[in-house]
């Protein structure tokens, strides 16, 4: 049977892609080392976010929430039939690659609120000197009655927040490669070729 290619993946889903991955791997790489420009790093991974999420109800048909975001026991029998190697092809991403979409998204959304809190403390940002934590404060209240310096460990805080969450959301791109390279085994399809290209094939 001839086949043929077919547009999947829009520009705006390529670009946002590809641009996270670029910002993420420069923002996990310069921390402290590069704080200001880490800074705008992260507030363009922001504005990549915002688009995102208009995109997700506005874009093309795969790039829609509605066409990936599937129940969590929809999203179990997927991996289930990944895990006994006959899984389901789908044009766009699967339930399983849906979810963990989803959770980049959230994950992606908690880094940039920590890191913006973290940046705050130090007195930088949008939300410099804003009280808009309960729990930062209670640490530092907390820490001063031990005797300690109020405000270091509000500061830390954020500070071990943020590491912590970009650390598990590097697990999480992981998970997401592996689930990549094996999907594309399965399918006998170059999944990350698709991304560039937008195209896949189909019967």
């Amino acid at each position: 049977m001839e086949k043929q290619q077919v547009v999947v993946w829009d520009l705006g889903v390529r670009v946002f892609h590809w641009s996270l991955v670029a910002l993420f791997t420069f923002s996990y790489l310069s921390g402290d080392e590069l704080e200001t420009l880490h800074a705008y790093s992260g507030y363009a991974i922001i504005g990549l976010l915002v688009f995102r999420l208009i995109w997700g109800f506005m874009g093309s048909k795969h790039a829609r929430f509605a066409d990936f975001v599937r129940s969590p026991r929809v999203v179990i029998d997927d991996l289930k039939s990944i895990k006994e190697g006959h899984p389901k092809r789908y044009l766009g991403h699967n339930p399983a690659g849906g979810a963990m979409i989803v959770m980049l998204l959230v994950g992606l959304s908690l880094l940039t609120f920590t890191g913006l809190m973290a940046y705050a403390e130090e007195g930088h940002g949008p939300l410099a000197g804003a009280e808009v934590s309960i729990i930062s404060t209670a640490y530092a209240d907390h820490d001063e009655d031990k005797g300690g310096k109020k405000g270091e460990k509000k500061d830390e805080f954020w500070e071990e927040v943020h590491e912590f969450t970009g650390n598990f959301l590097l697990v999480l791109i992981f998970l997401h490669i592996a689930g990549v390279v094996v999907s594309s085994k399965l399918h006998g399809e170059n999944l990350a070729k698709a991304m560039m290209s937008g195209k896949k094939e189909v019967s």
